[in-house]
């Protein structure tokens, strides 16, 4: 067994089978490729069959020293257990020694979230004038009021807005498909965007169901996105650090805030597990602590 079939097997493995993201697999391929470098340097180009728990320990202690942040050996670990949970599923090796892998202690890093106020400053800052600028005042409010992830933002589909019931289909990580509510105001805008502004772009063959446009006629990428947000950072005078996801988290704490049921939440956002929603009742609480000791006569 060799290293290069190993990983083009294990690359297959992922998009086939785990449905994963491009970007997702494309880290734990640099991950695994990167341990492949460490041992062939170390180890005298040993084969993945041959790699023992002590290699593995040697090559985190290897990015523990580098300076790797915590949350980036953590993804280098899951990349590492999975991909020999693969060769084990293959038989091409008989134990994993990768089972015994711990994941560091993560600190709890609360997302940066935007007030109603601050997210009114950057929907107007856009310049309403310009076709961009009427579908940038759709995109700010689609983010917003259907929380979506970037990813899900930019491959969104005309064919899964459905107006007459006020919900948007959204596909997410691993393909799964999910409902969002479709607010008043992401509607409004949606539309005038997708009646007055859009069939006036060239269309490009592949992007004729896709709903945000760039000026040629193709599909928004992720980063033209961010561009945009910081345009209007900038613009506003906002000095927090944000970015697209940055509406996601404002969309779950505002609803959190407002009462709403964890479990649904969890459902608009996508999350798999209801761990990934409880981390806005944290948000939730430092909310409520601020307000304490901002108006308590007692605080």
């Amino acid at each position: 067994m060799d290293w290069k079939s190993s990983i083009n097997g294990f690359k297959g493995y992922l998009r086939l089978e785990k449905s994963l993201s491009e970007n997702t697999l494309e880290a734990y391929i640099h991950d695994i490729t990167n341990l492949q470098r460490f041992l062939d340097e170390k180890q005298n180009g040993i084969s993945p069959e041959n790699v023992t728990f002590k290699h593995l320990q040697e090559f985190l202690v290897f990015i523990v020293a580098l300076g790797i942040a915590p949350r980036s050996q953590a993804r280098m670990i899951s990349g590492i257990r999975a991909f020999y949970k693969y060769l084990l599923m293959e038989d091409m090796i008989k134990q994993s020694p990768a089972e015994l892998l711990e994941l560091p202690r993560l600190p709890q890093k609360l997302p940066e979230v935007l007030s109603i106020e601050e997210i009114d400053m950057l929907i107007n800052a856009i310049d309403m004038s310009t076709p961009e600028g009427q579908r940038n005042k759709a995109i700010l409010e689609t983010l917003y009021c259907c929380g979506l992830r970037v990813t899900e933002l930019v491959t969104l589909k005309i064919s899964d807005i459905i107006f007459e019931e006020d919900f948007v289909r959204v596909i997410g990580k691993g393909n799964k498909q999910r409902l969002v509510p479709l607010g008043k105001s992401a509607a409004k805008y949606l539309k005038i965007y997708l009646d007055g502004i859009r069939p006036h772009v060239p269309m490009k063959t592949e992007s004729e169901d896709i709903v945000f446009l760039n000026r040629r006629g193709s599909q928004l990428t992720r980063g033209m996105v961010f561009i945009i947000i910081q345009g209007l950072k900038r613009k506003s005078g906002l000095t927090k650090h944000i970015s697209p996801h940055t509406f996601r988290h404002s969309f779950a704490t505002h609803l959190v805030e407002g009462g709403a049921d964890i479990r649904a939440v969890q459902e608009m956002l996508g999350h798999a597990s209801i761990t990934t929603t409880e981390i806005y009742t944290h948000i939730d609480r430092e909310y409520l602590r601020d307000a304490i000791l901002r108006f308590h006569p007692r605080k």
